[in-house]
């Protein structure tokens, strides 16, 4: 019942130095890797409490958002997505809740027109369920029901800031 193993070819020397080196020479493959998830920013405040609490008003909610990326060592980046969520019942701010939920990212042999979609899309669209998930909890925990925001299209905002950028360039020029 002894199964006959084959053996595997062995590399020659000159077969390892073929690979090592295709790899010298800028020829490795692209590469994407999170190395950290953080919470670098939060802030809850409820100004107007306890009163606000006795109001019987829906309260209206508005959402604010900022990207930011910036290089770190080779081929590290910190990216922060930073979201700022108000509400008001009337003309009271029921309350304000900030959160800048970041990561470090590694981008090793990207092309350099794809490094800024990378950043501006595929990094926020990691941290975005983290800092939705933040943001439902702390406002649970200011006594208010639970708010879910809803998903984001980093890509048409990047599209959208882009044809803005392209706008008002032409602008300038006239």
């Amino acid at each position: 019942m002894a199964e006959k193993k084959k053996a595997a070819p062995k590399s020659t020397k000159a077969e390892k130095n073929v690979k090592i080196d295709s790899q010298a020479n800028g020829s490795a493959q692209p590469g994407f890797a999170i190395e950290k998830l953080f919470l670098k920013d939060v802030s809850v405040e409820v100004p107007n409490s306890p009163e606000i609490f006795t109001q019987r008003e829906a309260p209206q909610i508005a959402i604010e958002l900022g990207n930011s990326g910036k290089p770190l060592a080779d081929g590290y980046f910190e990216v922060a997505l930073k979201i700022t969520v108000t509400s008001k019942i009337a003309d009271k701010t029921a309350f304000l809740i900030e959160v800048t939920q970041a990561g470090i990212f590694a981008l090793r042999n990207i092309p350099e027109e794809n490094l800024e979609m990378i950043i501006a899309i595929t990094c926020p669209n990691i941290l975005f369920p983290y800092a939705r998930e933040a943001i439902s909890d702390l406002v649970i925990k200011a006594g208010f029901a639970p708010v879910l925001l809803n998903p984001i299209n980093f890509e048409m905002l990047y599209m959208q800031q882009k044809q803005q950028a392209a706008g008002n360039a032409v602008d300038t020029k006239n």
